[in-house]
């Protein structure tokens, strides 16, 4: 791993050397914040959301099944296994059925007293749900909203160099969703452009998983990646695993490999 106190050493000694006429030194190139943060510490990742992120998750610290069966189970064990010199942990506090306001309940014991320095959030597909099963209570956009913000907010002042990454929530018309598919599209994708609306405030990247779902469903049918259209297969977590890297490689270009 790269040593800030080696190349200070380094830089001073150099230094001495070129004020006798050894050598020219050039300037310290200062790292930027996400660099220092790496370089000092590594990385703690945690993931929130619904069930799609719980993946049936241990609630023990039996490291055998900690982070589930899904595309945050399938992130940590890349990135564990083919950089361990990066020293990133992953932690996952998603729980099934839950609602962004359920998120914003516990958020102070799941998020905050865990001090992630990478926030990943993937939520609104409960929040849809409650609507499609109760229309008389009404969409409710602007209470998921002004809970989320205050999620992302409660974060950034904890840390303000906080990585945020946000999940589009999808839904496709597979299996029993077939017969309400046209309420779920519809408040779907107004929760997509409130979630897309906080990524541009709170300087989020951004995971667009209907996209990679579309470009996987030209290789085999949605069945196959979403069995109930709203949760994915084995295969359709990996389709979210890339869609996930690709996307905070922005921020970390060593994930380029995947």
């Amino acid at each position: 791993m790269y040593n800030l106190l080696s190349r200070r050493d380094f830089v001073k000694s150099a230094a001495t050397i070129a004020g006798m006429g050894a050598i020219p030194v050039l300037a310290e190139e200062p790292l930027n914040k996400v660099q220092q943060l790496i370089e000092d510490k590594g990385m703690r990742v945690l993931f929130q959301g619904d069930s799609i992120t719980d993946g049936n998750r241990g609630r023990n610290m039996d490291l055998n099944h900690i982070m589930g069966h899904g595309y945050a189970f399938s992130i940590a064990s890349r990135i564990g296994a083919d950089f361990p010199e990066k020293n990133w942990e992953f932690f996952n506090r998603g729980i099934s059925g839950n609602t962004v306001t359920d998120l914003q309940g516990r958020w102070s014991k799941d998020a905050l007293d865990l001090k992630p320095d990478l926030l990943s959030v993937l939520v609104g597909i409960n929040d849809a749900g409650q609507h499609v099963r109760n229309p008389e209570k009404g969409p409710q956009f602007e209470v998921f909203e002004t809970a989320y913000r205050d999620i992302l907010t409660q974060s950034r002042i904890q840390n303000p160099d906080l990585i945020i990454v946000m999940g589009l929530p999808f839904v496709y018309p597979i299996g029993s969703r077939i017969p309400v598919y046209d309420a779920y599209e519809k408040d779907v994708l107004r929760r997509k452009e409130i979630v897309q609306k906080l990524a541009q405030e709170f300087d989020a990247l951004l995971v667009d998983y209907s996209s990679a779902f579309d470009k996987a469903f030209e290789k085999a049918p949605p069945e196959y990646w979403i069995w109930d259209g709203v949760h994915p297969t084995v295969a359709g977590h990996e389709v979210m695993t890339k869609a996930w890297l690709a996307t905070v490689a922005e921020k970390f270009p060593f994930l380029e490999v995947y």
